[in-house]
């Protein structure tokens, strides 16, 4: 069996850009006459499959490129991930829902000092930080709570694994404590 065609298509996915049709010609110590038969057979292969990819032929080049109509989905993919930075309110923000979890709105701004809706829907829009549904406390507010994706971003598998907030030099919660029994 014939398994040229089944090696120009590696060769042009592993290439990844235009190859010259004398370098195919090489490869298999053939002429043109030869190599290009094969070149139109594969790419008439694609284009009847509907495959996500094509195969384009110049007079003197072979490629294969995805196929336009399949741009969207690739640009999904290939687009850059947001940053991962975050602010330093967002993080202090993030910090007191990780160690504090199910935690208020109100809870959040009382430990900060400020109000904290600008850095917790910034949370939320990443991923880090969702609605945990409503508590049962007077007014039955939301609580938050940290995500699969927070557990990613820390590199963690459990909240079990984040450091005993204690270890923290410098940082006084008690009096929140007390308030919070």
């Amino acid at each position: 069996m014939d398994n040229r065609k089944h090696i120009i298509e590696a060769l042009l996915f592993a290439h990844g850009e235009a190859v010259k049709i004398k370098n195919i010609e090489a490869v298999f110590d053939a002429y043109y006459e030869d190599i290009y038969p094969i070149l139109c057979e594969l790419r008439d292969d694609y284009d009847e499959q509907k495959r996500g990819m094509r195969i384009i032929i110049t007079h003197d080049t072979v490629k294969m490129v995805s196929r336009e109509e399949y741009y969207p989905y690739i640009k999904l993919l290939l687009s850059p991930p947001e940053p991962t930075t975050l602010s330093q309110a967002a993080l202090e923000t993030l910090a007191i829902v990780a160690y504090r979890q199910p935690v208020t709105r109100s809870e959040i701004e009382r430990i900060r000092g400020v109000q904290s809706t600008s850095s917790l829907d910034t949370l939320i829009a990443r991923g880090l930080v969702d609605s945990n549904g409503r508590l049962d406390l007077p007014g039955r507010p939301m609580g938050f709570v940290t995500t699969d994706e927070f557990l990613q971003f820390m590199q963690i598998e459990t909240i079990e694994e984040l450091p005993d907030f204690g270890a923290f030099s410098g940082v006084d919660m008690q009096e929140n404590e007390e308030e919070k029994e």
